[in-house]
């Protein structure tokens, strides 16, 4: 099987390549709005992934929202481990792009499809910025373990 079959490429791309279980929705994304960031989880109560943990996610989601506030959050979010993994968008606007960067938040954006219909809510995947890529992982690319394998620190809330 061609590992590309069920890969999605996007316009705009930036951060590393990371591996990670996908929250999905037709919904818009505003750090500032939809995440606490002291818990780790969507609180806005009418956004469609509300009270499920975002932390260490893939966030594949419709259009970006909000404003400037979205930097210095997900920079917040990223200094006590309990940002995204990465932010995958139909859509996206320059100040998330901003946010982005600073918290080192891998971002995909502007697909030929709606990404939000073509990756299953908790499948896993692998985001790939190097090459503009989200793809589906197969059952048996998946290895777990107990040990991070970037040597990076273990998830702490507030």
């Amino acid at each position: 099987m061609n590992s590309l079959v069920h890969a999605y490429v996007a316009q705009h791309a930036m951060g590393s390549r990371i591996v990670g279980q996908a929250l999905v929705a037709h919904d818009g994304f505003s750090a500032r709005y939809d995440l606490n960031r002291l818990s780790g989880v969507f609180s806005r109560p009418t956004h469609k992934l509300s009270g499920q943990s975002y932390v260490n996610k893939v966030l594949v989601l419709d259009t970006a929202k909000g404003g400037v506030a979205t930097a210095w959050m997900l920079y917040e979010m990223r200094a006590r481990n309990m940002a995204p993994a990465a932010i995958v968008l139909n859509s996206i606007n320059s100040i998330l792009v901003q946010g982005a960067a600073l918290g080192d938040v891998a971002i995909l954006a502007g697909f030929e499809v709606d990404i939000t219909s073509k990756i299953s809510h908790g499948s896993f995947v692998e985001v790939d910025p190097q090459a503009r890529t989200i793809r589906l992982l197969a059952p048996h690319e998946l290895v777990f373990s107990n040990e991070p394998p970037d040597g990076s620190r273990p998830i702490y809330g507030p």
